[in-house]
């Protein structure tokens, strides 16, 4: 799921509590909405209407401001180049929150249904698209993640999609990055979800497969992410090497991590320390000065990081924006939703659903950037292949990227974590 906190963070846990267990209200008067024009029921010459599924509270509240973002950008370039079929672009946020307050999710889903969306940008989280996408999709409401990774959603339904590619390339990264620092033996703290569960298999079967050894974390040796203390899990793994820690630790968790780390400082632990989408945060006030940068701790993020151009376009949109995590992820949902509306010459789902791929460029035909190039060649009946602000590739038959890139990033003293480069991967299917 789901760059720094300092400019520089692709997917960070701020570890937000949620106080607000209701669904958010999308009504014309939320200050949460971006509304031009009227909701309409989603015929042919009705006005498109997206909505969004997205955290507002909750653990995942730190993903919202930089998705949401992405799509209000989206948005605003669509409209101000003539929307879909002469109306502009209606757009309802509305709050996901997390997998432990379920009941947020389908509340807001069937708010947005009453509005009349033919298209539902979200979740973040794959636990909670799993609470609302089968109601979602059988109602032939295209459902686009921009952040989605566990791999049971691969292909999952041909009205599901997403910007953000499956756990397979994520995990091979993150294996790889491992085996090429030299790590011998791996340990693995990784917290009973199917996220977890999910990249844990990917990384595990990459670096086995080259030699290398899981001392813990393994089937089975996972812990509870409602537990209020991660001390048995941490006595496991600093023993899982006959009786002493092992060369490295992957942490796969989210806010669990602010609690984890102090246990591995008294342990006493010294060697490396690696992270993924869901825990590469900016700690800066949570641990002492150099914790992190003393185990040369790293983390994987999918996506391309966003260039200074595309930033300050966020940044035009929300002023106050501190992180990009998964804002060009959100951008390319919007956009192709838009695409393939216009190039099926209607806004209801199953029109969408028709041409997702084909504007991807699943079928080939000329690259193109942003809406308006995109759309000058749809609308003289050119095929196109949408280049993602992403970097990710065309959806391929499971209706995921074909590849996606992802980013590495390093801890620093200061417990922030800097860019350093970025490793592209194939999704299979």
């Amino acid at each position: 799921m789901v760059r720094s906190h300092h400019a520089m963070r692709a997917a960070a846990l701020a570890g937000a509590v949620a106080l607000v267990l209701t669904a958010c209200s999308s009504s014309d008067d939320d200050p949460g909405d971006t509304t031009s024009g009227s909701p309409a029921a989603g015929g042919d010459g009705d006005a498109l209407v997206i909505g969004t599924l997205l955290p507002q509270t909750g653990s995942l509240a730190y993903l919202g401001p930089p998705e949401i973002a992405g799509v209000d950008l989206a948005v605003k370039e669509i409209n101000e180049n003539g929307g879909i079929n002469g109306a502009d672009v209606v757009v309802k946020h509305a709050d996901s929150s997390d997998a432990d307050h379920g009941d947020v999710a389908p509340q807001s889903w069937t708010d947005l249904q009453s509005q009349g969306v033919q298209a539902v940008i979200g979740a973040a989280s794959s636990a909670v698209t799993q609470l609302v996408v089968d109601d979602i999709t059988n109602a032939e409401v295209v459902m686009v993640s921009p952040a989605n990774t566990a791999t049971s959603l691969s292909g999952y339904s041909p009205f599901y999609f997403r910007t953000a590619p499956p756990d397979t390339v994520q995990g091979s990264a993150l294996g790889n990055l491992i085996l090429e620092d030299g790590i011998e033996n791996l340990g693995i703290l990784v917290f009973n979800e199917e996220y977890g569960t999910s990249l844990r298999d990917v990384v595990k079967s990459t670096v086995e497969a080259a030699g290398a050894t899981v001392t813990y974390g393994n089937q089975g040796e996972e812990f509870d992410p409602t537990a209020s203390s991660f001390a048995d899990p941490v006595t496991g793994v600093m023993s899982s090497n006959g009786g002493s820690a092992p060369d490295a630790i992957a942490i796969i968790a989210f806010e669990q991590t602010k609690s984890i780390v102090p246990e591995l400082v008294a342990a006493g632990y010294k060697g490396r320390v690696y992270m993924v989408d869901g825990n590469t945060a900016d700690y800066s006030k949570d641990f002492e000065s150099g914790t992190l940068a003393a185990w040369t701790s790293q983390g994987t993020i999918p996506g391309a990081f966003p260039n200074d151009e595309f930033k300050a376009r966020m940044l035009e949109v929300d002023p106050d924006l501190k992180d990009y995590a998964y804002g060009p992820e959100s951008y390319d949902a919007a956009i192709l939703i838009a695409l393939a509306a216009l190039k099926g010459g209607g806004t209801d789902g199953a029109t969408i659903q028709e041409n997702m791929a084909a504007v991807s460029g699943a079928d080939g035909g000329t690259k193109c950037t942003g809406f308006k190039e995109c759309a000058d060649l749809v609308t003289a009946g050119e095929d196109i292949d949408y280049e993602a602000a992403s970097g990710a590739g065309p959806f391929n038959a499971d209706n995921d990227p074909s590849s996606a890139f992802i980013g590495i990033y390093q801890y620093e003293d200061d417990n922030t974590n800097t860019w350093k480069k970025a490793v592209e991967g194939s999704v299979e299917g």
